[in-house]
């Protein structure tokens, strides 16, 4: 029996390109990456109470962000004029300036592209009944690649500690033979990534290696 076709954008496929106008002036995608990370994350509407926290909460976080060499593009489907509109109530309420660019796309385009739209909350949809966006995010490398997606509904706002956190494992193990483990958090203990022998391992980390299972081994960086 033939396997069925895979659809959809998975980890490890190179995000699509696209060129938009943004708050920040025009983007051509992936070329605006720089050799730097990204967060791509969509927005259901402008001037709505969730998302409003949201994009307050990531200016907020910018030093964070550019520290880890990541940049950060946010969406949602209202025009242009619309987003500068709302980035003052934005500004106001978290008492930020935000910088980032949001993408303006009133034609769904891109959110059809990265499959955002919301296919569940029937009160999700603008007033042509043409559904908006759930909550994604879009980790990217510098080389274009998706390494983390997540999708939250409309009701619920995104915890951006924990994509820091996503980040932060994704960096040091692109940098490590190293995986994390549960609940981890910079500075904790990591696993030893399983192509390593113990042996090699004791000579690859500069700590001691400490050994659970033969397949489940620790050590700090």
């Amino acid at each position: 029996m033939a396997a069925a076709p895979k659809t959809g954008l998975r980890l490890g496929n190179l995000a699509p390109a696209f060129e938009a106008e943004t708050t920040a002036g025009p983007v051509s995608f992936p070329s605006w990456l720089d050799g730097k990370w990204a967060i791509l994350f969509s927005h259901p509407a402008d001037f709505t109470p969730v998302c409003t926290t949201e994009l307050g909460e990531v200016a907020k976080l910018q030093p964070e962000f550019e520290k880890r060499g990541v940049k950060t593009i946010g969406l949602s489907c209202n025009e242009l004029k619309s987003h500068g509109e709302w980035i003052a109530d934005i500004n106001e309420l978290s008492n930020v300036n935000v910088q980032f660019p949001i993408i303006a796309d009133p034609s769904r385009q891109i959110a059809k592209l990265y499959d955002m739209l919301d296919e569940q909350d029937l009160t999700n949809l603008d007033s042509k009944g043409i559904p908006f966006t759930v909550r994604s995010v879009f980790v990217i490398d510098p080389k274009g690649i998706i390494r983390t997606t997540l999708s939250y509904p409309a009701s619920t706002g995104r915890q951006f500690d924990e994509i820091l956190r996503i980040i932060d494992s994704l960096q040091l193990g692109d940098a490590n033979k190293i995986t994390t483990p549960a609940n981890w958090q910079p500075g904790g203990k990591v696993i030893v990534h399983p192509s390593v022998s113990t042996e090699a391992a004791r000579t690859m980390f500069k700590n001691p290696i400490e050994v659970a299972k033969p397949y489940l081994r620790f050590t700090t960086l």
